[in-house]
């Protein structure tokens, strides 16, 4: 991961992209490239898309992940750390005796409460 951070940085440092990138205009960016993932999916069902889009999956994927690690550099938050982190509380609010084989959110699996 940090070897991904560094590169990734390297390139926008080498572009002196740096004084564009404060943490709102960052997650601009990751919301746009998520939306672009998004619309490959758009009128298409799954299976054609994964079949017929890898290699435009695969970017979009990377893009996002590019704004995600940068995020998470500029804010001083280890992404390792930050995931291990949240799937702990999901392990909480999700308990596989309640959750397994459901798609109901966590508020319906507890009856409504946020437990």
């Amino acid at each position: 991961m940090d070897e991904l951070i560094k590169r990734i940085t390297a390139f926008r440092d080498e572009r002196d992209w740096g004084q564009f990138h404060n943490p709102k205009d960052l997650a601009i960016s990751l919301n746009l490239e998520a939306s672009e993932l998004l619309e490959l999916f758009q009128w298409k069902n799954s299976e054609e898309v994964v079949e017929q889009n890898k290699e435009k999956l695969q970017d979009e994927l990377a893009d996002v992940l590019y704004y995600v690690l940068l995020m998470c550099h500029d804010l001083k938050i280890d992404p390792t750390e930050a995931l291990l982190n949240k799937l702990s509380k999901n392990k909480e609010k999700y308990p596989v005796e309640k959750a397994y084989g459901s798609n109901k959110k966590y508020t319906e699996l507890h009856g409504g409460t946020n437990e």
